[in-house]
Parts: C-alpha cells; structure tokens; sequence
C-alpha cells in the first residue's frame, strides 16, 4: 500500500561529459548497468539528491581512466513502485529470497557469489558486491516468474514487478576521529523501468 512514490524527485549521475549530453539532446538512449557487482541489481544508477557524491564518483572514475573527462547529468524521476531498503519490510523480503537461491543452488551443486573488497580501498566497503546483486536479481526474476504463471492461471496477478530499487550505504571512512558518520554515506537509487525517468538536465552552476 505504501510502496508506490509519485512524487517527482531529483538526483544526479556520475558518467563522461559525452555521456551526459548525448543523453541530454537523445534521452531514449538510456543504458543499464548490468554490471556482476551492481549494489542494487541492474538498472541506471543515480544519486539521490546528490551532486557532489555523483560529480566525485565520476572524478574517481577518471583518475582510473575510464572517462576521459568528469561531468554530472541530472535527472528528473518518480520511484513509483520501489523496493527500498531502507524500509524493514523489505530488506526482510530480500532475505527470503537469499535463502531460496542459496537452497537452489544448492540442489545444483553450485556455490554463492560473494561480496569483496577492492585491494585498493583500505576502509573495506565491499565494493565489489556480487553476492548483493545476485540476490536482488535473483528476487526479482522470481516475481516475474510468479507473475506469469498467475497470469497463466488466473489471467491476472496480484504481485507487481518493482520498478525501481533504493537502499543507503556508508562508506569511505569515518568523517572525523571516532565519528560514526561516514565521508561517503549516501543514498543510491536503481532505476529498473526506464519510464520512471521524466527527463534530464545540465545542472546550472550556482550564481
């Protein structure tokens, strides 16, 4: 009931200039990332509220010759039906599901992926989340596993596909000595339904 977000939000991706405004003048063009180690399953990624998080990423990305030159893209968007991990209800759903495909690959003879950690960060993030990833993906086939074969059945389904996914991570290191707050806490956003996208935008620079 309380899953759906209308509300019309803000956030910012991190990505090459040229990726910005290819996707500012052709805003159909949008890619997912269908990356193993994706925090929040597949889908395009943003920064909730969040531009320097964002414009600090794509700088990193840089330094490691990836991009050729930083920029920010902002972008226009509704949550719709999210599954969010901030929401209790939902990190435990997930959970379900990790036991599910633990017992399935089980049956298969085949073992978990798991998180890592990079050899480069030295504050241990697990950057490389593939164990997350593998589960959030493996949840949301099985809905739309279930889906179908409900439709099949009954013509109908009582479930729903979520449309995108949310969660907030701390990272980066405390940001002062002894604190609990982290230099790179901050909420991410997956965006599944590329429809949930309304548009996008060079952010202007405060005058």
């Amino acid at each position: 009931m309380y899953n759906s977000r209308p509300n019309i939000t803000i956030g910012f991706h991190g990505c090459d200039e040229s990726v910005r405004d290819k996707l500012v003048h052709l805003p159909d063009s949008v890619e997912k990332s269908r990356e193993l180690f994706d925090w929040l399953g597949h889908g395009f990624y943003i920064w909730e509220n969040n531009y320097e998080r964002a414009l600090q990423w794509a700088r990193d990305k840089r330094k490691r010759g990836k991009i050729e030159k930083a920029a920010v893209l902002g972008v226009v968007y509704q949550l719709n039906y999210c599954l969010d991990f901030t929401d209790s209800a939902h990190t435990s759903i997930l959970a379900k599901y990790y036991a599910s495909m633990k017992d399935d690959l089980g049956q298969l003879g085949q073992t978990l992926p798991v998180n890592r950690d990079l050899a480069t960060d030295k504050h241990k993030d697990l950057i490389l989340r593939e164990l997350d990833c593998a589960v959030i993906e493996y949840m949301h086939n099985e809905i739309e596993v279930q889906i179908q074969d409900d439709i099949d059945a009954s013509g109908f389904s009582n479930l729903k596909s979520f449309d995108t996914v949310r969660g907030v991570f701390t990272e980066g290191g405390p940001a002062f000595e002894g604190a609990g707050i982290q230099l790179k806490t901050h909420i991410q956003i997956c965006i599944r339904n590329l429809n949930c996208i309304k548009g996008f935008f060079v952010p202007r620079k405060k005058l």
